[in-house]
């Protein structure tokens, strides 16, 4: 009688080979993996003739060609369907065109699997040569690192979204407290505003110390009067090009950190805050500089590109990190600069009130463009949400709304029917915070169906639903577990299972 272990291994292994078959026969009808009539193009919604942005939401903008169809509707390839977790840290790209094999409940490739595809000719999820005993030893580290934490909606609906989104963030950090916004070569860079929404995300599913150390690189590469660049390289040693200032990265910063800080235990939170209080005191520093005289001066926001005029997007941001800095350096025991961030927080408050209340919380405060940024005034933002305000937010999904049922980041943006999964899972925790169950799992839903083969949140899709672009994107993982979370927080005597 041959050996059990050896029957099972072979089970695995021709159930191995099939998958991979089926995936060859599927790239080969042109299902899953983008066609070859599909270019590797980018679109962000923007004029051609914008910034040269890339990465964050802002990604591809400047001089980039956009394939659209004849109505209109943009063509973009999907960079890669995911990220996989090898030995030693090490991380790499899983092609679009791949069946991804990975360890049960991991971002770890199947080496049997691998080897299989190699053989078959089909691609394999990852190109390096990866052992049987080191693979066991990366799922077994990603494992335990997803079991020390919680899984927002476990036992329910969407326990498998979070756990992916949970996956995903992990896969993105490259080294303690360094998450990437995405692993697509212009993604892999480290924004203070994605970073900043993965720390309260980490924080909210039991992640206390990774949060605080996302938040302690925040610190490391900040400037001396506490501002940030657009976005920095992973080895802490500065910005990768001159894109200068972003002045929401100041705002967000203190936020996240008031937000890592709620989730400390009640032994931990004096420590917690004097940790953070380098950071926010800086950041809060410069903040009240910038809104001295009420608003802020222009700067790009979320959308990547330059401004001559400020925008929700930048001056809301600032608003909610005052209210945070005041929390935070109280709780360190720094009631002076407390009450400074505290006053400069209302006073900002008005400021951003009386600008843009009149246009409905549009972007500009001259004209009454719709954006995403309206859901920055609402709560977890601010801690009280102006009057009419939520009103507002709820009205931007008109023209906000594209054909797969996502949402563009504004009003303004280019009509090429493309979904960007940051703006809908935004919404998505927004609702679910404002109490809107219905909204909140109607977003979440829109994500959940269109997710790469490996499960992973794309940063945009098509009209058509394909996922595309980079994936995954920390950005929206993040916001996917804030809004799971959210949900079971407003619902606790629903549970999980009644997230439907």
């Amino acid at each position: 009688m041959p050996d059990a272990a050896v029957v099972s291994r072979a089970r695995r292994l021709r159930a191995c080979a099939v998958l991979v078959l089926v995936g060859a026969l599927l790239a080969a009808a042109g299902t899953g993996a983008p066609s070859a009539a599909r270019p590797p193009v980018d679109a962000t919604g923007l004029d051609t003739t914008g910034s040269g942005a890339v990465g964050g939401v802002g990604a591809g903008v400047g001089g980039t060609a956009v394939d659209v169809t004849a109505t209109d509707h943009a063509r973009i390839a999907l960079y890669q369907q995911a990220v996989s977790v090898l030995p030693d840290g090490a991380r790499a790209e899983v092609p679009a065109d791949a069946l991804a094999v990975f360890l049960p409940g991991t971002r770890v490739p199947d080496p049997a699997a691998a080897v299989l595809a190699g053989a078959l000719g089909a691609t394999p999820t990852t190109a390096a040569a990866l052992g049987p005993r080191a693979a066991t030893q990366a799922a077994g580290a990603q494992r335990t690192w997803v079991a020390a934490g919680e899984v927002p909606g476990a036992g329910g609906p969407y326990e498998e979204l979070a756990r992916a989104a949970l996956l995903d963030l992990h896969s993105l950090t490259v080294a303690e407290g360094v998450v990437v916004a995405g692993w697509s070569e212009k993604w892999r860079y480290v924004w203070p505003r994605d970073s900043s929404f993965v720390a309260v995300a980490l924080a909210r599913t039991g992640h206390l110390e990774d949060a605080l150390a996302v938040l302690d690189f925040l610190a490391r590469v900040q400037e001396a009067d506490g501002s940030f660049e657009a976005r920095y390289l992973p080895d802490g040693s500065g910005p990768p090009d001159d894109r200068g200032l972003q002045t929401d990265g100041t705002g967000w910063a203190m936020w996240a950190a008031g937000l890592v800080l709620a989730e400390a235990p009640a032994d931990r939170r004096t420590a917690t805050a004097e940790r953070l209080a380098p950071l926010v005191e800086r950041s809060a520093g410069r903040a009240l500089a910038l809104v001295a005289d009420g608003l802020p001066p222009a700067s790009p926001d979320y959308w990547e590109v330059p401004e001559v005029e400020v925008t929700l997007g930048t001056a809301a941001p600032l608003v909610a990190g005052l209210e945070q800095a005041a929390v935070v350096l109280e709780a360190a025991g720094r009631p002076g600069p407390a009450a400074e961030a505290a006053a400069a927080a209302e006073g900002a408050r008005r400021a951003v009130v009386d600008a843009f209340g009149a246009t409905g919380y549009g972007r500009y405060a001259t004209r009454g463009v719709p954006d995403a940024a309206s859901a920055f005034v609402l709560t977890p933002f601010w801690s009280t949400a102006p009057h009419d305000a939520a009103a507002a937010w709820r009205a931007s999904v008109t023209s906000m709304l594209r054909p797969a049922r996502g949402l563009a980041p504004g009003g303004g943006w280019r009509r090429d029917g493309v979904s960007w999964t940051p703006q809908t899972t935004l919404y998505a925790w927004v609702a679910a915070e404002q109490g809107d169950v219905a909204g909140a799992l109607r977003w979440l839903d829109v994500v959940d169906r269109h997710r790469t083969s490996s499960g992973a949140i794309p940063e945009k899709v098509l009209a058509d639903g394909s996922p595309a672009a980079v994936a995954p994107l920390g950005w929206s993982a993040a916001c996917v577990l804030l809004a799971i979370d959210a949900l079971e927080r407003a619902t606790p005597e629903r549970g999980s299972r009644g997230l439907t």
